[in-house]
């Protein structure tokens, strides 16, 4: 059986299947890691690939699993409870991290390790798939356009079903409400803090804020101090997500976190291959400075799903073919801005600015 390249956790999940078929078919051979053995076993049988059956729990039996990898793609959330292990694990056996996430504490708690990470000569790189990469690159294509921008907004708009994973970290994120970056610091805010109209190429849509991973990542990619990161939406969904400000407290409780939840887990487990493909994406970048001076730039991706299938694969590849930098970094640091318009079917549908100029002397 040919040697395993890397480790890939959750490879039972929802996304770590599409990840797993998708780099069997491109002749990589990931090494298939998670909790459930009847369905890591299963799906390795399927590509014909090694596996590894175990929890994150005890961090010392976690480094005997990950001596002889050099690096591991984290697909199993929610990585509020997740990462922290592996992380911790990656670092001390000094081995590239990699993860799918889009939880704002996950992103500021990883970039807590950046000195450790440096020490150890390890990458630590949350946020590999749909949150963050297109937004990420997004946001760093903006500040090269206006570099004194003090104001970043990021929007997308997208259809289809999220999968069971992506819907419990929804359940979650609950518990602690909007968040956007105001003056370089990350702010508590109510859920549905704003609700605007976004001018999408598609036509103008409503939109309101979210905890968007991009609040913490797009400050570390582009310096800018105030963000805020919105989603497309319908009155009706406003309405009930600002419902959910009176209830937050009684979803916070474990037991109501716990119902919540498995309800979810009798639910299918992510949209069909014909959904997806159905399915597309609009993302949207706007940045503005003090003159009032701004620009656009809007993108049509595929769906999350397979963005980020492609992107964490191509991300991989790139980390086990070259020397990668030690410490923290987020996608568009390591890969660049034009890293998401490598990706097949992205491409830039809108970009507009006002005419920047230069005084003279």
């Amino acid at each position: 059986m040919p040697q395993p390249t890397f480790l890939l956790y959750g490879a039972n999940g929802y996304t770590g299947a599409l990840i797993a078929r998708a780099a069997r078919a491109r002749g990589m051979t990931p090494l298939l890691a998670g909790r459930n053995a009847t369905a890591v076993k299963a799906l390795a049988d399927e590509l014909d690939l090694e596996y590894r059956v175990f929890g994150l729990k005890d961090v010392q039996r976690l480094k005997q699993y990950l001596k002889d990898v050099n690096v591991v793609l984290h697909c199993a959330g929610p990585f509020s409870a997740t990462s922290a292990p592996m992380v911790e694990a990656c670092l001390q056996t000094r081995t590239h991290y990699l993860d799918i996430t889009g939880e704002i504490d996950v992103f500021e708690a990883i970039r807590q390790q950046d000195e450790a990470a440096k020490a150890q000569g390890v990458l630590l790189m949350p946020g590999c798939g749909f949150d963050v990469v297109p937004t990420d690159c997004l946001a760093l294509m903006l500040k090269h356009r206006l570099p004194d921008a003090t104001r970043l907004i990021l929007a997308f708009a997208s259809g289809g079903r999220p999968s069971r994973g992506t819907a419990k970290t929804m359940i979650e994120g609950f518990k602690v409400g909007g968040r956007i970056r105001e003056n370089g610091q990350l702010r508590l805010v109510p859920l549905a803090y704003k609700v605007t109209t976004l001018p999408f190429f598609t036509g103008p849509h409503l939109a309101m804020t979210i905890p968007w991973g991009d609040v913490s990542t797009a400050y570390y990619t582009t310096g800018i101090p105030n963000i805020e990161v919105y989603m497309a939406v319908t009155p009706a969904q406003v309405k009930q997500v600002k419902r959910m400000r009176y209830w937050r407290w009684l979803v916070s409780l474990d037991w109501a976190q716990t119902y919540l939840k498995k309800k979810i887990d009798r639910c299918r487990p992510g949209p069909t291959d014909e959904e997806r493909q159905q399915a597309k994406t609009v993302v949207y970048g706007r940045v503005e400075n003090e003159a009032g001076q701004w620009a656009e730039i809007q993108l049509l991706t595929p769906n999350g799903y397979d963005l980020t299938v492609e992107a964490i694969l191509r991300i991989v590849e790139h980390v086990l073919k070259n020397d990668v930098p030690a410490g923290y970094h987020t996608p568009a640091q390591l890969m660049g801005e034009n890293f998401i318009l490598s990706i097949p079917d992205v491409k830039i549908m809108s970009s507009s600015e006002t005419e920047l100029t230069t005084k003279n002397d």
